[in-house]
């Protein structure tokens, strides 16, 4: 493997180099070709602008090194000098002592590449944000939610937020349709019923009557960005469903007529006519689904979740289920994971399917991870927009977005 120029500051401890593919090395687990990244520029235009001597722009790499882009990788360590604190610099409090040393110096972005490392320091706050450089222009980082980043404060700061979600939203949608036909056809039931001859016998029997065809049925989307707006393509299409949704801001006319979506003015509105609500919005969100919006559920209703845990209340969900109110859910995220609640567990066999924040995890969306927050830093500091940008409204004049 060959090794990339992560030189860390003249004024740093030493820092162990990572490893990256050598052009031309496979993609673990990819024997289908390379997959097409929707949405992803896969060149950058603009000359990157050097730092305050001229000397290329610092990024800060924190987590894995990079692992499925060499070519952009390549391209990226040509354009910036590539900083990779170790596993044991990344933790809060020596992190912390780091960045008010400025062992990194005046670096210019922060790159994040996938989601299961380079959080070891925490919850990017006040306390973290505070002892940023004001070189600082961009955070690009792996994974759709960003309820661990104070992305207002970052950009009051001037420093723009990006996260993945145009890479995730491909592998997201897809396994929300397997949710979604889950809800309707009773899935977690026949499921749990294979398991001996008596109860698939009485499943055998007894299924056709709780199981409904999709064409037809209001599909509810709490949320239109780019995971609701494919699911809203595939469900149309696929199955013939009727699109309707609810989102802060409604989305332009022509863009609800590609989708054949209808926009509701509440989250009220939107629940009294679905037959299935899918979860779409940002944990930022708080609590939208409890015991007083379920209310506004039909009965017999059913509920999706693949956006964040914290978007609902499992216990009046639990209740809901029991009761019959809703008939059926499919959860992906849930409130405190990696522990699911108890009164859901119960239902797994019959009205509930559980799953442990699967949506986005496939091989391609850790390539488009990756791909996408170096395109996003290289765009931002050749003076360009970013192309994921999630806090555009807080950024201070000297940002760009």
């Amino acid at each position: 493997m060959a090794e990339p120029t992560n030189t860390p500051m003249p004024t740093a401890p030493p820092t162990p180099r990572s490893t990256s593919p050598a052009l031309g090395a496979t993609r673990p687990g990819n024997t289908l070709g390379p997959p097409k990244h929707i949405g992803i520029p896969t060149s950058t235009s603009l000359s990157v602008l050097g730092g305050p001597t001229g000397s290329k722009p610092v990024v800060l790499h924190i987590g894995d090194p990079v692992k499925y882009n060499p070519e952009t990788y390549m391209e990226f360590v040509g354009q910036f000098e590539v900083v990779r604190p170790s596993v044991d610099e990344r933790q809060r409090p020596a992190f912390i002592q780091a960045l008010r040393e400025k062992r990194w110096g005046d670096f210019s972005a922060i790159f994040r590449p996938f989601w299961g490392t380079g959080g070891e320091m925490g919850n990017w706050d006040a306390e973290l944000i505070s002892l940023l450089p004001d070189s600082v222009r961009v955070f690009a980082s792996a994974g759709t939610g960003f309820d661990w980043a104070d992305t207002q404060l970052l950009g009051e700061k001037g420093i723009v937020y990006c996260n993945g979600g145009l890479a995730a939203a491909e592998a997201v949608s897809d396994f929300a349709l397997a949710m979604i036909i889950s809800t309707f056809r009773v899935l977690p039931y026949l499921i749990s019923s294979a398991a001996t001859a008596d109860s698939f016998q009485t499943c055998h029997a007894n299924a056709t009557a709780q199981s409904h065809n999709l064409r037809g049925r209001v599909l509810g989307l709490v949320g239109l960005g780019n995971i609701g707006q494919q699911i809203a393509l595939k469900c149309s299409a696929a199955f013939g469903m009727d699109i309707a949704y609810y989102d802060v801001e409604r989305k332009p006319p022509a863009l609800e007529t590609r989708l054949r979506a209808r926009y509701a003015n509440s989250l009220e509105q939107l629940a009294r006519q679905s037959d299935c609500i899918v979860l779409c919005a940002p944990g930022g969100a708080g609590q939208i689904i409890n015991s007083e919006s379920l209310r506004w559920f039909r009965p017999g209703a059913r509920l999706v979740n693949i956006a964040r845990g914290s978007l609902v209340d499992d216990e009046a969900v639990a209740d809901a289920l029991e009761q019959g109110w809703l008939s059926n859910v499919a959860l992906d995220v849930h409130t405190t994971e990696p522990n699911v609640h108890p009164k859901l567990l119960a239902l797994a066999g019959t009205k509930a399917l559980l799953t442990c924040h699967n949506a986005g995890g496939t091989v391609e969306t850790h390539i488009g991870f990756e791909e996408l927050a170096m395109r996003n830093i290289m765009a931002v500091l050749a003076g360009g927009q970013a192309i994921t940008p999630v806090n555009t409204r807080w950024l201070s004049g000297n940002a760009t977005s």
